[in-house]
């Protein structure tokens, strides 16, 4: 198996849902408000969003291949992109965790204010929904399969990562299937909480390649001889946590200076919502256990 495989997987799986998610939304919304005369513009910026984002994965791919001519700038370029996805994949698994209860509602009420607009706003609206989540992937997927031995691998790992999100977007949107999204969200997270680590120390890895790291030659410890990186779960650990057997100390520290208090303040229980009003049944968002769904 690859080594970034299963993170890349994991990548479209989750990236893919949180589209199709807000697609399904939307277009519940048009059907059941009798206005599927929209829905080509609505399909047209969510066309529009995948085909950018596609592009900008070619840009990041070309930009190191083609632009950049020497080791240290290719190995630069690499650090800086994984940084910046950290911040990403770390904003967007809480901007999620906050939002998912309410995100039926906030985006229904754009779109309806769109629809007054024209087509050109509906399309806008989709677009715009969509484009976030497209760019991050192509940015996630960009620093986690740095370290893969092929080039092909990853790309099919976050196809059929993006594929099964759109059969369970489909399954949800028809009624046929039934998943607690909540408890998707937060697994999911949970291990995307791991691969941002890992993009993180592979890094800072790329900065000492580059020179603008020290310790580049200094090991925080050697497990080579318990963990061959050519077994299957050396290249799994590897490839999806980027766990290695020999980091050095910097990585080392990078690692867990990030995974212990982001994994705490994720997994940290939620302030409960508010109690109901003294003879007011309590509704869907106000039931912590409550998951988000898409309306048939």
């Amino acid at each position: 198996m690859d080594q970034a495989f299963l993170a890349s997987y994991l990548i479209g799986l989750r990236e893919g849902l949180e589209a199709t998610l807000v697609v399904s939304i939307l277009v519940a919304y048009l059907v059941k408000s009798g206005r599927r005369r929209q829905l080509l513009p609505l399909w047209g910026g969510v066309a529009a969003a995948v085909l950018l984002s596609v592009l900008f994965g070619g840009l990041l791919t070309y930009t190191e291949t083609s632009l950049l001519a020497g080791y240290r700038d290719r190995e630069l370029f690499e650090a800086i992109a994984s940084v910046i996805a950290v911040v990403l994949v770390t904003w967007m698994i809480f901007w999620m965790r906050r939002t998912s209860r309410r995100l039926k509602g906030e985006l229904t009420g754009k779109l309806e204010a769109a629809v007054g607009v024209g087509t050109l706003a509906v399309a806008g609206i989709a677009f715009v929904s969509v484009i976030r989540e497209g760019l991050e992937t192509a940015l996630l997927f960009y620093a986690a399969a740095q370290g893969a031995t092929s080039t092909a691998a990853p790309l099919v790992a976050i196809s059929l990562g993006v594929l099964t999100s759109v059969v369970i977007g489909a399954g949800l949107y028809a009624g046929a299937i039934r998943v607690n999204l909540q408890r998707f969200f937060t697994v999911s997270g949970v291990l995307l909480v791991f691969v941002a680590a890992g993009i993180l120390k592979y890094g800072v890895h790329d900065f000492q390649e580059a020179g603008v790291l020290p310790g580049l030659d200094v090991q925080a410890f050697d497990i080579s001889g318990v963990l061959d990186p050519n077994s299957w779960y050396g290249a799994a650990l590897a490839g999806m946590f980027n766990i290695t057997a020999a980091p050095t100390v910097l990585e080392t520290v990078a690692y867990v200076a990030y995974l212990v208090p982001v994994l705490a303040a994720f997994l940290w229980p939620a302030r409960p919502a508010s109690p109901p009003r003294t003879g007011a049944a309590p509704g869907p968002s106000q039931n912590p256990e409550t998951s988000p769904h898409v309306p048939a």
